[in-house]
């Protein structure tokens, strides 16, 4: 991998389409710039997963377009497909992960669809 190589990473509990803006090898990482969301993260205490009765039920929004992110090299795949728009790709990850929840009547699947609909609100799915 090169500095401007285009990837799929994944960062905590997303994954996303960017390019390599600072290759680290010492320390094993790079710095990705994103570009478009593949699978929006998780909501939710992951260290309780499924649990809703919590001290903190985490909100986790997407990285933003042009974000950078320091990311683990083994977390990072060459990728040489086409980048969709980052609003496209944003929505359509949040589609996504709200079919998901939708499908699952637990409690916890009901407090993720919470989260992840406050979050929407917060998004712009425009260009």
């Amino acid at each position: 991998m090169n500095e401007g190589d285009l990837v799929k990473c994944t960062y905590k509990t997303g994954t996303y389409l960017g390019e390599i803006f600072n290759l680290r090898p010492d320390s094993k990482t790079a710095v990705v710039k994103i570009l478009a969301v593949v699978k929006h993260p998780l909501q939710g205490d992951l260290h309780n997963p499924g649990k809703t009765d919590v001290p903190l039920f985490h909100e986790r929004r997407a990285l933003s377009y042009t974000e950078k992110a320091n990311i683990p090299l083994s977390h990072i795949k060459p990728y040489s497909g086409t980048i969709p728009p980052y609003p496209e790709s944003l929505a359509e990850a949040v589609s996504e992960y709200e079919e998901k929840l939708k499908k699952d009547d637990s409690a916890f699947s009901a407090a993720s669809y919470k989260t992840l609909a406050q979050i929407k609100e917060s998004y712009t799915f425009q260009s």
